[in-house]
């Protein structure tokens, strides 16, 4: 039977699919993703579950349950990394609902449904700059624009696809149908400070927030630093500095989030006014009303401040996920695993960051469950969990996916 322990060293083996030494880097349809799917595969196979790669490179085993072709019961989450990236974001997930088979074993055998575990492959977007390639591929909302997404040497994402395997003209057979899924569980590290402030192993999630990220561009005019008066100037910089304050000051206020993690600078010089600004912007809200909301207000201020600064603004969206809320017959069976592990007042959440839920719910209902994480910190090397929690966290998403099969079968009775 898996243990806490032993799901930790699997994700620790994880860790060894890297395309670096010194940091964790693992990305869409490279050799370490092709080594990371081996290595799920294996540990599915020894679960008892039937595995395969489907035409988009997520990795996923079935269990039947007590007669073939019943729809399935998905759990899973990503085995893609951020470059720099911690050991758990995505892969406890996978690894958690690999050990939660295990532990049901032959038990399954008399569900009526199946178990399917899937290891997504490219929730982050690290390699091509798109995000939840490999879940909207399940999903069904794959986009014919993708194929000419480039990584960083400038090969195409139609390309990376003919050198992993895989055939470009079949990516549509990884969509899922509504009537093959009975819902969608993942577990996930919370990614966020508020389990570990309130002393909690574990948390529900409520929805997914809504996502919209934006490049910016600030535009003036570059001259000489030294012989242009500030009344002539148009520094497209201190314009951009300006907007990057006000977005923080308008987010603060509200409950929404709103980050600034790029900023570029042209020309670039030390004795040159910079003529134009990019920088990016990521919005994200619990619902898509307050998020569009509070985009609105930020677009018409900060038009506002380069107006007064004789400045031009341009904006290009180049993201746009709407927010999912999980369902909630999924989230009444993640409480009652939470309560079965002696927590009689679950916290509920909604989730700041980005899941593959998000785009598997065009198919199918979702849940989800938090387990704390160290300091709220993720997407970094220091991201840690505690072996209690883990285990607390086993035991409630087991306990979630028996209940889940007791209710599906009252129901059909």
């Amino acid at each position: 039977m898996s243990s806490a322990a032993e799901i930790l060293a699997r994700c620790a083996e994880l860790d060894r699919y890297s395309a670096h030494r010194s940091y964790l880097e693992r990305v869409y349809l490279s050799p370490q993703h092709a080594a990371a799917n081996a290595a799920a595969a294996d540990w599915m196979t020894k679960a008892g579950m039937r595995t395969w790669q489907d035409a988009a490179g997520n990795q996923l085993g079935r269990r039947e349950g007590r007669e073939p072709g019943l729809p399935a019961l998905l759990l899973g989450s990503h085995l893609d990394t951020v470059p720099d990236a911690g050991s758990y974001d995505g892969m406890l997930g996978v690894v958690m609902a690999i050990a939660v088979v295990e532990r049901l074993g032959d038990r399954i055998d008399d569900f009526p449904f199946a178990v399917e575990v899937v290891g997504f492959s490219d929730e982050e977007g690290t390699r091509f700059g798109k995000a939840l390639l490999g879940s909207c591929a399940a999903g069904g909302t794959w986009d014919e624009d993708w194929w000419e997404l480039r990584d960083k040497n400038g090969i195409t994402l139609h390309s990376a696809f003919r050198e992993f395997g895989l055939d470009p003209r079949r990516v549509g057979d990884a969509a899922r149908r509504p009537e093959e899924l009975v819902g969608y569980l993942e577990t996930h590290i919370e990614q966020g400070p508020y389990l570990e402030a309130a002393g909690a192993s574990l948390g529900y999630v409520t929805t997914i927030a809504g996502a919209r990220r934006f490049k910016l561009s600030v535009v003036g005019e570059a001259r000489h630093a030294g012989g242009t008066p500030y009344p002539r100037r148009r520094d497209a910089l201190v314009g951009a500095a300006e907007a990057i304050t006000t977005i923080e000051r308008l987010a603060k206020a509200s409950d929404c989030i709103a980050t600034v993690g790029r900023i570029e600078v042209m020309p670039g010089a030390v004795n040159v006014i910079p003529g134009r600004a990019d920088f990016s912007l990521d919005l994200r809200a619990e619902t898509d009303q307050a998020r569009d909301a509070m985009w609105a207000t930020m677009c018409a201020d900060i038009e506002m401040l380069c107006e007064l600064r004789n400045l031009e603004l341009r904006v290009v969206e180049t993201h746009r996920a709407p927010s999912m809320p999980c369902a909630p017959w999924l989230t009444d069976a993640v409480i009652g695993g939470i309560r079965s592990t002696g927590d009689a007042d679950p916290i509920g959440l909604w989730s700041r960051a980005g899941h593959d839920g998000m785009a598997i719910g065009a198919v199918t209902d979702i849940g989800m469950l938090f387990v704390r994480c160290f300091d709220g910190i993720s997407h970094h090397p220091d991201e840690g969990v505690r072996e209690v929690d883990v285990a607390a966290g086993l035991d409630a998403f087991e306990h979630a996916v028996l209940a889940l099969a007791d209710s599906w079968q009252a129901e059909a009775s």
